[in-house]
């Protein structure tokens, strides 16, 4: 293996070897949000012609855990490697600032992905939902494990221990994700908070990832392809300059 390679692997069985934790438990929830909500409501909310409830809730379901779970593997990663002093270790290595983000954040986006097709393939279990478009689901679903994988690695570098990383996850990202429209079409809050709604870059992987299997969203789907090639282009850009100057590595 080349040392990217290595490093990547490295990052995979790293959450591979505690996998009940890191993908069968995000799956459990994942299910409860839709056995609860799914109950609760089915008979009262109808978002699209032709699709239940339930059926609406999985691709929201799907992308939510997968979005978390991208930003989960590279965050933990990092912090943990600079609480526990290891992190000393990969730097006497010759990889370079690109082998550190393709390392860690491709196996983010395996992580990601691996949790959302869990999710999916228990969710067929309790539901019917087809596909439409699987081209635009992939697309997303790629671009949105990408995106968050590399603002945990952002969140990593950035935080000093647990505390601080666990309150850029709880005010920054979970708020950003269940305010995306998981749960509900934007179309049924008030014009204010739609126009807010938009203002949110989730929305737009959640919106896009859902048009991939219903053939129906809030926005176009090459809108929500652009906002989020364009979201993900920037903070690529950032991570990488944090690496690149060794941002709270290098001391």
């Amino acid at each position: 293996m080349t040392g990217w390679q290595t490093l990547l692997h490295k990052e995979v069985l790293r959450f591979w070897k505690v996998a009940f934790q890191t993908i069968a438990g995000p799956v459990l929830t994942a299910m409860l949000y839709l056995l609860i909500f799914g109950h609760a409501l089915e008979a009262h909310v109808k978002v699209y012609d032709r699709v239940s409830y339930s059926a609406f809730l999985v691709p929201g379901l799907a992308m939510m855990s997968l979005l978390q779970n991208a930003f989960a593997n590279s965050s933990s990663s990092l912090i943990m490697s600079k609480v526990m002093g290891n992190l000393v270790f990969l730097m006497l290595t010759p990889l370079s600032y690109v082998n550190w983000f393709v390392a860690y954040v491709g196996a983010a986006v395996i992580r990601g992905l691996v949790v959302g097709f869990g999710v999916f393939a228990v969710s067929a279990l309790f539901t019917d939902v087809g596909f439409v478009a699987p081209l635009w689901i992939v697309s997303f679903a790629v671009l949105g494990a990408a995106l968050m994988g590399t603002l945990g690695l952002i969140a990593g570098l950035w935080a000093e221990k647990f505390d601080q990383l666990a309150a850029f996850q709880n005010f920054v990202v979970m708020p950003m994700t269940f305010l995306s429209g998981v749960f509900y079409s934007i179309h049924s809050l008030p014009p204010f908070w739609q126009k807010v709604s938009h203002l949110n870059p989730f929305f737009y992987m959640i919106d896009g990832f859902r048009y991939g299997f219903f053939g129906a969203s809030d926005v176009s789907p090459w809108l929500s392809l652009a906002v989020v090639g364009v979201a993900l282009a920037l903070i690529a850009s950032v991570a990488l300059l944090l690496l690149r100057i060794g941002y709270k590595i290098r001391v």
